[in-house]
């Protein structure tokens, strides 16, 4: 267990309210920490995945941004097919779509990209403008997707008619990380402008959210199963959560050397998973005691990106090193993962799709 430095800053009326704690708290079970597993799969060299997406069949979908393609790992075989997406592709961010197929958040085309999940077509919906450098993308709760670019634009795409709708992000230049919380409400992280926005759905305007340390870089956001958000904060190495109903802030800062926050994910179980750099490790933090767990990532360097999962798993991708890792939570995913021994490492065949 390590221990925690917290700030807590409460809005009400205009003015903040800030608190400082440090302290040790009691975690989990050495029974409970010996449940927790990794896993990593080889997928093809050059293909520098950057994002996933959890299949409900046990495949994992990953975009391919070194190669221009997207991805589809099958962890019982090893399998890898590989879908090309256009002449000069550099995708981003994948999500699973209310349709049940991958949808695509693809930089290099300027474009939205759905990939049917059976014939592998591709259809792509291009942006109007300049080039928004899209990150990543999210289903609202009406079955319209919403994405953020890092040059300073947000947006909207609604799958059933084509429409699209592109607005300036204020401050300009910083959307990235992008969720829909459990009350509907939708929410991305602007990192090169440090802070939180807050989308109205009918109207498409942002109300900015200000973490309590200024230039925080927010990076990533993920709802947990209460609509509390958290973000990771790549510039302080810190996970801030945001309570909607009462309007308070709270940052933990993360263990390392000094810690680098890439991405956030909470688990079914309210588990806040982070992607930490310096070190090298996946970080689990526990809200309820405040404390972390850290788990060494087995190959050096990984650097893990976007993180996704379903129950008992969290997914992400090792950027650096050609390979996805599993967080198998062994307690939680039994029998939907007896097929998978701890030891293995598999070396994939890739089979591609033009």
């Amino acid at each position: 267990m390590v221990a925690t430095d917290r700030r807590t800053v409460l809005k009400a009326s205009g003015l903040f309210a800030v608190a400082a704690f440090a302290g040790l708290r009691s975690g989990r079970t050495s029974a409970e920490e010996s449940a927790i597993t990794l896993h990593e799969f080889d997928v093809p060299r050059g293909t520098r995945p950057h994002d996933v997406a959890c299949a409900p069949d046990g495949t994992v979908w990953y975009t391919a941004q070194g190669s221009g393609e997207l991805g589809l790992l099958d962890p019982v075989t090893g399998e890898t097919r590989l879908v090309a997406l256009g002449r000069g592709s550099s995708p981003h961010g994948v999500i699973l779509g209310p349709d049940g197929a991958p949808w695509v958040t693809d930089s290099g085309l300027n474009a939205i990209v759905r990939v049917d999940p059976l014939s592998f077509d591709v259809v792509t919906f291009g942006l109007p403008g300049p080039n928004a450098n899209l990150n990543t993308a999210t289903f609202d709760q009406r079955g319209r997707l919403w994405f953020t670019g890092q040059t300073g634009y947000y947006g909207r795409l609604d799958p059933s008619t084509g429409a699209m709708d592109v607005w300036n992000a204020p401050r300009g230049r910083g959307p990235y990380g992008i969720c829909t919380a459990p009350d509907g409400s939708v929410y991305y992280a602007a990192l090169a402008s440090s802070y939180v926005g807050k989308i109205d759905l009918d109207s498409g305007e942002v109300t900015i959210l200000e973490p309590p340390t200024r230039n925080q870089g927010a990076r990533r956001v993920w709802a947990d199963t209460l609509s509390n958000i958290w973000v990771s904060e790549w510039n302080t190495g810190a996970v801030a959560r945001y309570a909607p109903e009462t309007g308070e802030w709270t940052e933990w800062t993360l263990p390392g050397r000094p810690p680098q926050a890439y991405s956030v994910y909470v688990d079914d179980r309210n588990g806040v998973w982070l992607s930490e750099w310096s070190t090298n490790t996946m970080v689990r933090f526990n809200p309820a005691s405040e404390t972390f767990d850290v788990f060494p990532i087995p190959t050096a360097g990984a650097q893990v990106r976007q993180m996704l999962g379903r129950p008992g798993e969290v997914w992400g991708a090792e950027s650096a090193r050609d390979k996805l890792l599993l967080v198998r939570l062994e307690a939680q995913a039994e029998r939907a993962a007896a097929h998978l021994n701890s030891e293995t490492r598999f070396t994939p065949g890739a089979l591609r799709h033009p």
